[in-house]
């Protein structure tokens, strides 16, 4: 298209950036309280900038507005916003990043399965605990080898770029020993993050950009999984994608960690799914289930109970298959094959933990908590009634509450007005989005016990590797459930007859909104941090 052409577009569609600046305005400005005075200067350039950007995303919108270009949409408006959160979000100050850096790091150097070195000294934990007050001991030498430029940045956590005066310091290759570096993740995980370090090496760049360039490289890849998901799905695009783009999915996202790659595989899962459901009848054969199949298992991989993603293969209508209900003895194979390579990778896995940080924690107790469970069945009952209580509003909450690796308490940011509109935004986004799918009796109640298995088993493990024996303090984070989200038009929707009304219209208004709350956690951290 020509500048006319975009100044036409950009003329046309002013009602919808003109509710876009309203919006940005408004709880852009609400972030700002007696607990976070920024500098005014920073944030109104901040303003400035994702107004400027959100504009330009919506115009670019205008220009594709259809299904069938919603995927280039989709891939632009998350590298957009996504590549100022990795550069505004202070140094590994995404939960576990320092971590998940170090990880990456030993991931550039081509290291598929990192060495403990504990096991060369006879010892199985990093460090020893007691029953006694007394601080738990680090078994000295047990860890991996790395790097001293890991060292200035893991030092620096929850500084900004300005905050340090050693941004200019070139990348220290010193060999030193690191204690914690994700082990038992899979190392697919951490190649884009990978590939954006060993870039920041080639070139001989700062050592701050081996930080900022693999956040940018993980980013890349969400962008790229979740514009294949929406190329992919023939239904639900746009609630999709607004999922993807929930303020806590670009969080992760525009960070080291692997959790991007879990939420970006999870969508691309959904999707597949919905392609295999509403597929024509006969057109599907064995390679379909296959590689579905493959998709769930290094899903799971990442995170194992979202194994149970592979279920879904059970809910295709068989008419869809060439092979009819032939196709059955193909999927339970898948499924059994799936569910046995899980069970190998948690039983390597889970001893992982304790070649970490996490062994100094004497209130890890695994078999001690469940001996307590089996002596204490009301103890369950208890753990059932909070995890669908409390922990669940936690979770909702959490859709625009971020973590902070330098505050005393980790989440203790307060965005009400920004909660509860973006809360609304995706009940009717996700259960009553106009665009009506029609799913069968067995899908939706499949797609529901998939759910509750994935998110009541991600709480168990919770309760088994990370609660103190006896209590429910579980560690449960809203990025751990970003995906469940995706399922819930599938699971049924309920019908809004204003909505249906407007239901031409409603996609673009649906953008706006996407597009602000992605420019308004922007503005939080502007707050926050600067």
């Amino acid at each position: 298209m020509s500048l006319n052409d975009f100044k036409d577009e950009l003329i046309s569609s002013k009602k919808y950036w003109l509710i876009y600046l309203i919006l940005i305005i408004v709880l852009g400005l609400s972030t700002v309280t007696y607990n976070h005075t920024p500098n005014y200067g920073f944030w109104i350039n901040a303003l400035l900038i994702v107004a400027v950007l959100g504009i330009l995303c919506i115009v670019y919108y205008f220009m594709h507005d259809s299904d069938k270009e919603l995927y280039k949409v989709a891939f632009v408006i998350i590298l957009c916003f996504g590549i100022i959160t990795s550069f505004i979000v202070p140094i590994c100050d995404v939960s576990d990043e320092t971590e998940h850096l170090a990880r990456a790091e030993l991931t550039s150097r081509g290291i598929i399965i990192p060495h403990w070195t504990g096991e060369d000294l006879g010892v199985e934990r990093a460090y020893n605990v007691s029953s006694s007050h007394k601080p738990a001991v680090y078994n000295t030498g047990a860890g991996f080898e790395s790097i001293e430029a890991l060292n200035f940045l893991t030092d620096r956590v929850g500084k900004t770029v300005y905050q340090t005066p050693f941004d200019t310091q070139k990348i220290d290759y010193t060999p030193t020993l690191i204690v914690s570096a994700f082990e038992q993740n899979p190392f697919y995980g951490y190649l884009p993050q990978a590939i954006g370090m060993n870039i920041a090496k080639l070139l001989d760049l700062n050592v701050i950009w081996m930080l900022w360039l693999g956040r940018i490289f993980n980013l890349m890849l969400y962008a790229g999984l979740i514009s294949l998901a929406i190329k992919k799905t023939p239904v639900l695009k746009m609630p999709l994608l607004a999922v993807s783009c929930i303020p806590i999915s670009i969080y992760q996202a525009a960070s080291l960690s692997i959790d991007s790659m879990i939420i970006g595989l999870a969508i691309l899962a959904v999707a597949y799914f919905l392609y295999l459901y509403k597929a024509e009848k006969n057109s599907l054969g064995v390679r379909e289930v296959i590689m579905f199949s493959a998709l769930c298992l290094i899903l799971g991989l990442c995170k194992l109970p979202y194994l149970a993603f592979i279920f879904l293969l059970l809910l295709i209508p068989f008419d869809n298959f060439k092979k009819g209900k032939k196709i059955i003895p193909y999927m339970i194979i898948c499924i059994v094959l799936v569910g046995i390579i899980g069970v190998m990778w948690s039983r390597y896995s889970a001893p992982a933990l304790m070649h970490s940080w996490r062994s100094r924690l004497k209130y890890l107790d695994p078999p001690g908590q469940m001996n307590y469970i089996l002596s204490n069945p009301s103890f369950m009952g208890n753990f059932f009634a909070q995890i669908f209580t409390h922990n669940i509003a936690k979770i909702l909450y959490g859709t625009f509450n971020f973590f902070g690796a330098a505050q005393k308490i980790h989440y203790a940011d307060s965005y009400h007005l920004i909660v509860v509109t973006l809360l609304l935004f995706l009940a009717v986004m996700l259960l009553a989005y106009p665009k009506r799918e029609k799913f069968d009796l067995k899908t939706r109640i499949g797609t529901l016990f998939i759910v509750l298995a994935i998110y009541v088993g991600t709480c168990l493990i919770q309760l088994l590797t990370w609660a103190s024996v006896g209590k429910l303090n579980l560690g449960l984070s809203t990025r751990y459930f970003v995906p469940l989200f995706a399922l819930f038009p599938i699971i049924g929707t309920f019908k809004i007859d204003r909505l249906e009304k407007y239901k031409d219209d409603f996609d673009k208004y649906a953008m706006v909104f996407i597009i602000a709350f992605m420019a308004v956690m922007v503005l939080s951290f502007a707050t926050k941090y600067y």
